[in-house]
């Protein structure tokens, strides 16, 4: 799944793209004067907006919708958009170079390691805060910002009966908290043993939850703007998609004072922001392959030779994402291998090893013995049966209400394309029972030996205190052998 998220680094070359054309005076995407836009341009910062809003409501009830001026750059200035995935057309290569860049910005804040980047983290992780506050408190003082504000804590509560919609809550919370990709694994070993891991666990839950919750009301107080300038709903003003950060927040710094000031301010905060997830998977990806080869891989600069090997092959491999269609193949990768049912499977098969192979007691008495504290019952409960039987239901339902992906709401992908999004889902899952199955086999003993043996880790981190959750495993196995013919 790292393979797959190391994609992303498109978007930090998207917001390089904005980053540079910020320095504009005015800015590009604030008019409908350049040489992208359409008649059916709007231009939502401007002051003068006598003879528009009277057009605007006539345009959308006779089907000729408008589109800010925001929207026309994203959609024709920056990614000159085809008709579809299978019209690739043209490399972009503004974008290219932005791609190249963000690529080599994110080798050199990596190839000595978490040591100098953990130092950078400190700076990447306060200032998108400032600037969230200060978006959220312009977002609110817009005329039509209480539109959206009510939009967005008063809910369709009939949609609550669809699938789908659980469906994307789980994988996107899922995907936010960075589960099953290793990466919270890797950073917690470089941690003292020590390490208070049971408070920094709460304190990631409690701090990812509420700033997704404060940024709701940064983005929508910015849409119910739009949508009363443009005179049409608010669920028609914006497209769903990456685009959601690229439309939205740049409206809310155009109609700010010094507007290139915050431009550049809100597209570093995304770049830092991008920087910090692209280069933990780097991180993740690098480490698993010197603790694989440590002979080879700790000699004098074999990672940084690696790393730059591996995110010189990705960038070849992302050029394609930097064409006039490329876009749709960004969207398709997210949609199907880095949220999809694979996800899914990882988090079902970590949470079936943490609860049961491993052992929820044990667990408690590793926490425990790093900590000075012990996990709660609730802790224990949800190791073994609450998260398993979250994901296996949510992991059964993916298949069950399997709805198509589109974008913008009507082109709709073709077969083919579903198909390769289906392949890059099912190899995300298929490493495991493969794994699996070829260990088993070379393994020696007996059916019921081996699967003993591969059952449990090979020794105990600590002294486990009790031993009663390997008894009660043991116990389990040994009854379900017995029931064997």
């Amino acid at each position: 799944m790292q393979l797959f998220s190391r994609t992303y680094a498109i978007i930090l070359a998207w917001a390089l793209f904005y980053l540079l054309y910020s320095f504009r005076d005015p800015l590009p995407w604030a008019t409908c004067n350049n040489h992208w836009n359409t008649e059916r341009c709007v231009d939502l910062s401007s002051s003068n907006m006598t003879g528009i809003e009277s057009n605007l409501t006539v345009k959308w009830t006779s089907g000729n919708l408008s589109m800010s001026s925001v929207s026309e750059f994203w959609e024709r200035g920056v990614l000159s958009m085809s008709e579809g995935i299978e019209v690739v057309g043209t490399v972009q290569w503004k974008l290219l170079l932005c791609l190249l860049a963000s690529w080599v910005i994110c080798y050199f804040c990596i190839w000595k390691g978490v040591r100098s980047t953990g130092k950078v983290v400190y700076l990447t992780a306060v200032f998108p805060y400032v600037m969230l506050v200060i978006l959220l408190i312009r977002g609110l003082t817009l005329p039509g910002a209480w539109t959206g504000v009510v939009y967005y804590l008063y809910p369709d509560l009939s949609r609550l009966a669809d699938l789908q919609v659980w469906m994307e809550a789980c994988a996107q919370v899922l995907f936010s908290f960075g589960v099953a990709s290793g990466t919270l694994i890797t950073m917690g070993s470089y941690n003292k043993v020590k390490n208070n891991c049971y408070k920094d666990s709460l304190w990631l839950c409690v701090l990812n939850s509420c700033t997704s919750f404060v940024a709701g009301f940064a983005v929508f107080s910015v849409l119910g703007y739009m949508a009363e300038k443009e005179g049409i709903p608010i669920d028609l003003v914006v497209k769903s998609g990456p685009g959601m950060a690229f439309i939205a927040f740049p409206q809310a710094v155009a109609m700010m004072p010094l507007p290139q000031l915050w431009a550049v301010c809100f597209f570093i905060m995304l770049i830092m922001l991008g920087l910090d997830s692209v280069f933990a998977g780097l991180e993740t990806l690098t480490s698993t392959v010197i603790d694989m080869y440590p002979t080879q891989m700790r000699k004098p600069w074999r990672r940084e030779i690696f790393l730059l090997l591996f995110c010189s092959v990705m960038f070849l491999i992302q050029t394609i994402m930097t064409t006039e269609g490329g876009v749709y193949l960004v969207q398709l990768i997210d949609y199907y291998a880095v949220t999809g049912a694979g996800l899914l499977f990882l988090c079902l098969v970590h949470s079936v090893a943490v609860g049961w192979a491993f052992g929820a007691e044990r667990m408690c008495d590793v926490v425990e013995d790093m900590t000075g504290q012990r996990p709660c019952l609730l802790f224990k409960l949800c190791w073994r049966y609450i998260t398993p039987l979250i994901c296996m239901v949510c992991f059964i339902c993916t298949f069950l209400d399997d709805q198509p992906l589109t974008v913008n709401g009507d082109y709709v992908y073709p077969d083919w394309a579903y198909w390769l999004g289906s392949a890059m889902s099912l190899s995300l899952a298929i490493p495991v029972p493969i794994w699996a199955v070829g260990k088993f086999c070379i393994t020696k003993g007996t059916f019921k030996e081996r699967l003993l043996i591969l059952w449990y880790p090979a020794r105990d981190p600590v002294d486990c205190k009790t031993n009663e959750d390997n008894l009660m495993n043991e116990t389990e196995m040994k009854v379900m052998f017995e029931r064997e013919p």
